[in-house]
């Protein structure tokens, strides 16, 4: 179970300890008790759930957040061409 804030300084150690651990059946990431995300920790939730783990008692913001970036990367937005108002 994760609890609090996930935000990018702590990504590393959390990969760490996902990483070092023997799985036996799928990742499962209990959300119930975190209060606040960043958008680092937003892609790397993002990137746990496509890699098969499931995030359970996932708050509805970070779901929702979750699934406007995933739309945002399928579809990404065309940077608008700057005209030069002088010509």
């Amino acid at each position: 179970m994760l609890s609090g804030r996930i935000e990018a300084e702590y990504l590393s150690e959390l990969r760490r300890l996902i990483e070092g651990e023997e799985r036996r059946r799928p990742l499962t990431l209990d959300l119930g008790e975190v209060k606040l995300v960043d958008r680092d920790a937003v892609t790397f939730l993002a990137q746990c759930e496509a890699a098969g783990a499931t995030l359970e008692n996932c708050p509805a913001y970070v779901r929702e957040w979750i699934a406007r970036e995933r739309a945002d990367s399928k579809n990404p937005r065309k940077t608008p061409t700057r005209r030069n108002p002088e010509r």
